[in-house]
């Protein structure tokens, strides 16, 4: 039975928790989205031009050896 009140008294404080955020309203939401698609966007064409560089330089090795 024990288990059940700790269960039970965890539950009452993770409600207790939630009333206490600060939710953040739609602009700040927004905004946040939009930095966060810029920064994924930007880390892609960085992978994107990494690839394309270690491509070049792998399919020249393989190349060069006769491959």
């Amino acid at each position: 039975m024990g288990r059940m009140k700790d269960f039970q008294l965890f539950i009452e404080d993770v409600q207790s928790e939630v009333k206490r955020v600060t939710w953040p309203d739609q602009i700040q939401v927004r905004n946040a989205t939009g930095v966060i698609l810029v920064f994924v966007l930007i880390l892609a064409i960085i992978i994107g031009a990494m690839d394309a560089v270690f491509s070049s330089v792998v399919r020249g090795i393989v190349a060069a050896f006769g491959g």
